[in-house]
Formats: structure tokens, sequence, C-alpha cells
């Protein structure tokens, strides 16, 4: 099934949580928190603004985003887990993902 956000609004996938801390403790899945990054699966049209112009969203497909912990919708599609969210609970946009994980 194809899913396509509507106005303002984004479809993310969660990253996966880091199984181990960095002293490589290993964490149960009941004290971990559920991440706060992800990518962006599909993106909607966009918002009009006062003059009626369709203004584009700022975050597109295959981003990788930074969002607030509560954000978003949980739903279910294709068995899978993803987010609904609009673009203003979106805090950010990683420039280069792979950098920041290591620090």
């Amino acid at each position: 099934m194809k899913f396509r956000p509507l106005h303002d609004r984004v479809l993310v996938r969660r990253v996966t949580a880091e199984e181990k801390t960095a002293g490589g403790i290993i964490i149960p899945d009941t004290a971990k928190e559920k991440p706060q990054e992800g990518e962006v699966i599909a993106v909607g049209s966009g918002t009009l603004n006062d003059k009626g112009e369709l203004r584009a969203l700022d975050v597109k497909a295959g981003d990788r985003i930074l969002f607030g912990k509560w954000s978003g919708t949980e739903v279910k599609l294709n068995g899978e887990e993803l987010l609904i969210m609009k673009e203003s609970d979106i805090m950010g946009i990683l420039e280069n993902p792979s950098v920041a994980k290591a620090a």
C-alpha cells in the first residue's frame, strides 16, 4: 500500500535505538527510550501562504531528522510502525548523520 501525507505532514521511520551503551552495557528493551531521530519516508505537498500560493516543505524523502520526544502519531502501515507528524514538529535535519552517531 502506498501512502502520501497531506499538506504539511511528514511520514517518518524511527531509526533503531542503540543496543549497547558506550561502555558496552546491553540495554534491555524495557529500559530503552524511543529514538528521536528518524528518516523521512514521504512528505505532503505543502501549505498555502497568505497569497494562496503553495509553499513546499523544507524536508524531503530520505532526510534524517530530529523531532520532539512526543511528536507525531504512531501508525502501522504494511506491518511497519511509522510516525505521521507536522513539519513544525521537526527540530532539524541532520546534514551528516554518520558523523553525528560517532560523536
